[in-house]
């Protein structure tokens, strides 16, 4: 048998503004809203509960 070395490929890690943008963006085709006004509402959020972490 020959051996097959897996090789992972590098990635860029996607920054939290990105994420957001991705979830508000797919939060609007499903809803039908802004997807400016939920990115918003998101980052409203995300400030008022910074305080607080999920557990690991």
């Amino acid at each position: 048998m020959s051996e097959i070395k897996k090789t992972q490929a590098p990635y860029a890690v996607p920054s939290r503004a990105d994420i957001a943008r991705s979830v508000a963006t797919s939060t609007a085709v499903e809803t039908g809203q802004s997807s400016a006004k939920i990115e918003a509402s998101l980052e409203e959020k995300r400030k008022r509960f910074a305080h607080l972490r999920l557990a690991v």
